[in-house]
């Protein structure tokens, strides 16, 4: 699940998009909500999470981090690891 602000078919910032690129090139599925539409969403993810920033990726349910952490992630391997370990 990612929140972000748009839709991943029109992100609405640079970080959304990346976030979603990223997503789009391991080929995963995944689900969004745009945190645009919603401030309520908005203000209570970043109060769930103690994350002050958007998009926020959640895989199987457990909070991953932001744009920065999926980044590093993607850049040091454990993205792919993550996801693969996550198939059923």
């Amino acid at each position: 699940m990612v929140y972000m602000k748009g839709v991943p078919e029109a992100p609405m910032c640079g970080f959304s998009n990346t976030v979603c690129r990223v997503l789009d090139a391991y080929g995963v599925d995944y689900s969004s909500r745009n945190v645009l539409a919603d401030p309520d969403l908005r203000e209570g993810i970043k109060k769930f999470t103690s994350w002050p920033t958007i998009p926020q990726v959640f895989v199987k349910g457990e909070f991953i981090g932001g744009c920065d952490v999926i980044m590093s992630m993607h850049q040091n391997g454990e993205l792919e690891k993550l996801f693969a370990d996550s198939l059923p």
